[in-house]
Formats: C-alpha cells, structure tokens, sequence
C-alpha cells in the first residue's frame, strides 16, 4: 500500500512511474498538466500510447464494440495530437482523426487509469512499454530511488483505498446550531489523501435499534458557499435537523467531492454544463462513470462506530446497496430533500431520470 500512496504523489507532481505488469514494464504519466511526450518517448525508448476510458471515447463520438465497451483503450499519440486532448476545453471536441489503431488498454494500462483516478486526476493516461534498449537504464533509476514502482495488480485495486486501514485520528464536542450535542470524529485514509469525519449526534448510549443516519458526499461549493447549482447544502443542514428529531444518529461526511471526481474536475464538469451538458455527460467528457463514490469506508466508520442497523436518510439507492454488501444492515429507507429552484432544476431531474435518484415526490411538487 506504501508504494502506491508514493506513486499517487508522483503523479500528481508530474512525475512518471512505473507498472510492473510480469514480463513487462510500463512507464505512466498523466496527460493531465503533460506539455510533451517526448521526454517519456526518450525514457522508455518506445513511442507513447495515450489511454483513455471508454466514457470519454464515447463522448468524443468513438463507436465501441461491444467487447471492448466495458474497458479503457489506447491509442498510439504524437506530440502534435497531445495539445488537442490534454485541456479541459478541448475535452468536450469529437475526435476526429487523431484517434486511431484504438486496442483494449491491457493490465497495466488499465491500473494506469485508475491510479489517475485515484490521484483525482482527469482519468487519462501517457503510457509507454519499456524497450529492452532503455531496461537497464530504467532497472538503475529504480535501485536509485529516481523512480518508483508499483505491480499493475496493487494499481488496478487502489482506487477502493485500502479496506479495513481506517485510521480513528482525533475527535471533539462541536455544538451545532440544529444539534447542541454532537461530535466530530476524524478518519483518515492510510494514503493521507482523504480524511472523513462522523458527526455524532446525541448520546449513543441512548440509542436503540436502527441508529438515523445520513452519508453526505462533500460539497465545498454547496456546503460552505450556499451554491445554487446543486441542493447539498440544504440537504446537509436538514440531514442534521431530522437525525436531531428523531432522536440522535451518525452524519458521515464523505470526502468524495463532485460524486468522487474531486474539485478540480467538478468544477470542469461545471464549464462544461454551461456549454449544455446535464451533469452525467458532463462528468462523461472527462471521462468519468455516472458516479465514481466508493462507500467501502463508510462501511469502516460504521464499524468502528459499532454501528449495525441503519435508518438511512438517503434518495440514492446505490447507497442502501452498497451497505448491504458491506455487512451493514438497512432497516429503513427515509427520504432527504432540499429546495427546487430554477437553478437546480435540471442537475436534480437529471439525478432522477439519469442517476435513478428517487426524487419523485419533490420534483413533481408534492413537497
């Protein structure tokens, strides 16, 4: 796990590092902030491949086939091509001819892509085998520590974190306006990049049963600023309102912005929804799925909790789902609204017919 969180950081920094796939090896880059592929040509001797994943294929009006339409693919790329894929602005353009020979990415390039995920990265990837002209200089910059390497198995899982290394880091009484006695417990990832908090609200040793719970995805833009594109805000502030009434529970602040693609592609996915996109194929142009969250740790805080039963305020099936796989028993379904406003409105109706989000009753008015 320790070479992967290093390997996450390199990315991120620009860094290229290497995909141990058995026989061979696979020098990874990310296409997001690469001015040139040359220097990567020249360090693995072979001429780059660009990865990409078939969200973003299809966006760019690429027909797959069918055994081909569930996987990432690569395609051969000149330093010419880069510039016309690379920027956020030109994400949204058809493809053209600058995609050609495409192929199903294989193990490596497929762990490529998700350690860009991982990285909350756009999920596109500079890949390129290693020759056997450029092995030893590559075998010598690894024994010196002037490249890392990570097995193409450990970078295709990183994306579900590490289950079960949840780390308990620090907790306090914080009064809240709608819920006086509450508090906050931090979670920390073990890569360091995502930290969680519960929010505990009420006297645990009171509660009986099903304990009210809300998993609330962060929001820096509705959360903290009152944004109007979206109803996280409201939604939070009534989440702590309704596990207050009904006589305490767990809040689970999620770090996972935007459905799990993070800030910086949030806010492209905004960009983009200007131009016309609904959310969901906005979040495809970058090339995203319908939704990136992964609830593996929140099934870890409610361990650690020693929660088991949960009256879940939630409109996403997805989340109910995925608690039953994780052990975590979903007693009762309760549904969370904010506001419809003219600016909302089409982001909740595409949750609803897209996301199959159950907002019924507050988009047909009857709230």
């Amino acid at each position: 796990m320790y070479q992967i969180e290093r390997a996450i950081f390199d990315i991120r920094r620009g860094l290229p590092v290497v995909v141990n796939a058995g026989e061979q090896r696979l020098l990874v880059q990310a296409l997001e902030g690469s001015e040139s592929v040359e220097a990567l040509a020249r360090l693995a001797g072979e001429r780059p491949s660009l990865v990409l994943t078939r969200h973003r294929l299809a966006a760019m009006g690429v027909t797959l086939a069918a055994e081909a339409a569930s996987l990432p693919l690569a395609t051969r790329i000149s330093t010419n091509e880069l510039h016309g894929l690379a920027t956020a602005e030109a994400l949204s353009q058809p493809a053209g001819g600058l995609l050609s020979g495409l192929k199903p990415a294989g193990l490596a390039e497929l762990g490529a892509v998700t350690l860009m995920r991982r990285a909350l990265l756009i999920p596109a990837a500079l890949c390129a085998f290693v020759s056997k002209e450029a092995a030893a200089n590559i075998e010598q910059q690894l024994a010196e520590g002037q490249l890392l390497q990570v097995t193409a198995k450990d970078a295709e899982h990183c994306l579900a974190g590490a289950p079960g290394m949840l780390k308990r880091v620090s907790e306090a009484h914080i009064p809240l306006e709608d819920a006086a006695e509450s508090r906050f417990v931090l979670f920390r990832e073990p890569d360091g990049l995502r930290e969680h908090v519960a929010v505990v609200i009420g006297k645990p040793e009171s509660w009986e049963g099903a304990v009210p719970l809300r998993m609330h995805s962060a929001c820096l833009t509705g959360d903290l600023f009152g944004s109007l594109r979206c109803d996280c805000g409201e939604q939070l502030r009534n989440a702590v309102a309704d596990i207050q009434a009904m006589g305490g529970g767990v809040l689970l602040y999620l770090a996972q912005e935007g459905r799990g693609i993070g800030l910086a592609n949030k806010l492209r996915a905004y960009t983009l929804q200007d131009g016309g996109l609904d959310t969901v194929d906005a979040d495809q142009v970058l090339g995203f799925g319908d939704d990136e969250r992964q609830y593996a740790v929140a099934v870890d805080m409610l361990n650690a909790l020693d929660i088991e039963q949960v009256q879940l305020l939630t409109n996403n099936p997805l989340k109910m789902e995925a608690l039953r796989q994780g052990g975590i028993e979903v007693v009762s379904r309760q549904a969370l609204y904010g506001s419809v406003t003219d600016h909302n409105q089409r982001y909740l109706n595409a949750k609803a017919t897209r996301g199959g989000h159950l907002l019924e009753d507050v988009l047909s008015g009857q709230r």
